[in-house]
């Protein structure tokens, strides 16, 4: 079965910056100055939020088109906590500039529960590690 998406990640021996190439797009990923990163970049987690509301806003959007919906100026404001437990916690609020109606926002706030990206964060991924040849 061929891949749903590719990323590779490089050092550049500064400390925590990396180079990610994400299908053919270029990142940066680092840590804050203040766990020994040179805050050049987002940390791994903010990568981790951004992807779900880049899927949160994308899947909405194509939602509100099939439906005829004018979904306007659309944001996703997402933030990462963690319970006394440790778990982590991702609260999304979602906004529009255009006059939606209760049963809309109902409907949006089902369809945003079961995005895909949201269903893997979710249910969880298997995830393998293999070694490869030296570079």
């Amino acid at each position: 079965m061929p891949p749903v998406s590719l990323a590779s990640i490089e050092s550049t021996g500064a400390n925590y910056l990396h180079h990610i190439e994400a299908n053919h797009f270029a990142l940066d990923t680092d840590e804050p100055a203040k766990l020994g990163g040179q805050g050049a970049g987002p940390a791994p987690f903010d990568y981790y939020l951004a992807s779900l509301a880049a899927c949160t806003a994308i899947t909405l959007r194509m939602y509100a088109q099939r439906k005829g919906w004018e979904l306007g100026r659309f944001r996703a404001e997402l933030a990462l906590t963690r319970d006394d437990d440790g778990r982590m916690h991702v609260h999304r609020i979602l906004r529009s500039d255009q006059p939606l109606t209760d049963e809309q926002w109902q409907r949006l706030l089902e369809i945003v529960a079961n995005t895909p990206v949201t269903r893997a964060m979710r249910e969880g991924a298997e995830i393998s590690s293999a070694r490869g040849d030296a570079l």
